[in-house]
């Protein structure tokens, strides 16, 4: 981010078409890390029921994110906009792409949180590793809105 920040003082920078979608995902991305603190409130309260439902949503939400990231790399190409295109859509797909790497490892995250809830693991257990998988994927949401904001605003 801080060479994306330095690069933009360049003549060669230019305004980059952003996906609309973008916004979607964004709001895609907080209802699942809102969704995983719930689980792991459910969790704490022994509600494994409740634990289930949220984990599975979280986790299905983050398939939707991935999705509209996809989406959002093809309304970008449908606009002529390419990897190769200018510095900003280099940071651009980049960026994105390296988020969405590790978003996919959250998602791979929260399915093993998902699966282990309904082979009846150990609360504690469960406990542990949804405290771990939340706090990955509220650092992924906050990178997320720092990065959007920064793309935004140029």
């Amino acid at each position: 981010m801080s060479a994306l920040l330095i690069r933009r003082a360049s003549p060669d920078w230019q305004p980059l078409y952003l996906p609309p979608i973008l916004w979607t995902n964004t709001a895609v991305l907080l209802f699942s890390s809102f969704a995983l603190e719930l689980a792991r409130f459910s969790i704490s309260r022994h509600a494994l029921s409740a634990t289930r439902i949220l984990l599975f949503l979280a986790m299905v939400l983050g398939f939707v994110f991935l999705g509209g990231q996809i989406l959002a790399w093809q309304d970008l190409m449908m606009h002529g906009v390419f990897l190769p295109s200018n510095p900003h859509a280099s940071f651009f797909y980049l960026a994105s792409g390296l988020h969405a790497l590790h978003l996919l490892g959250g998602v791979i995250v929260l399915t093993l949180a998902f699966t282990r809830a309904m082979m009846n693991f150990s609360i504690e257990k469960l406990r542990s590793f949804v405290k771990l998988a939340a706090m990955y994927w509220h650092f992924l949401l906050v990178l997320w809105l720092a990065l959007f904001g920064i793309l935004y605003s140029m």
